[in-house]
């Protein structure tokens, strides 16, 4: 059975500005580099008219696990995740290298020229008998503190540039 992630990220700046960040390969650089966890990197960003493709690879390091995880998977969690947007909504695609753990989901971007919002719906996917809920529930946990780090970033970048 999997297990639900929301998130709402505000942002206080417009859809247009927040739309033109997510298009801008030095943003996603510089956020991977800022929020992305060790030995985080961008494998790729490709923008073709509307639609902006991303793909990058996360970490959260073991230490920072609770004993669930490292105890069915040892190590830090190497985490490739890919975001396809397409005008102001994106498909999210993360798995977690050597173990049975899938997020997915949508993001929508809502807002005016005033602020702008993010709204991520998904779903927390891990098929580990009897304690894939309970590693789910710290995947979520994790998830939810790397979402706002994300917010964090993307206000201040977007306010820099």
């Amino acid at each position: 059975m999997a297990t639900p992630l929301a998130f709402t990220a505000r942002y206080s700046h417009s859809v247009a500005a927040v739309r033109a960040a997510f298009g801008n390969e030095q943003y996603w650089k510089d956020r991977i580099a800022e929020v992305g966890g060790p030995n985080a990197r961008l494998e790729s960003v490709t923008v073709q008219g509307d639609q902006v493709r991303v793909e990058m690879v996360q970490a959260i390091a073991a230490d920072l696990l609770p004993p669930a995880i490292t105890a069915v998977r040892p190590g830090d969690l190497i985490i490739p995740r890919t975001e396809i947007w397409t005008g102001d909504t994106a498909a999210f695609d993360v798995r977690v290298e050597g173990a049975p753990a899938t997020v997915r989901g949508t993001v929508t971007l809502t807002g005016d020229d005033s602020a702008a919002t993010t709204t991520l719906e998904g779903t927390i996917e891990v098929k580990v008998p009897l304690f894939g809920g309970k590693i789910e529930s710290a995947i979520q946990e994790r998830l939810t503190e790397l979402l706002q780090s994300e917010e964090e970033f993307t206000n201040t970048w977007v306010t820099q540039h």
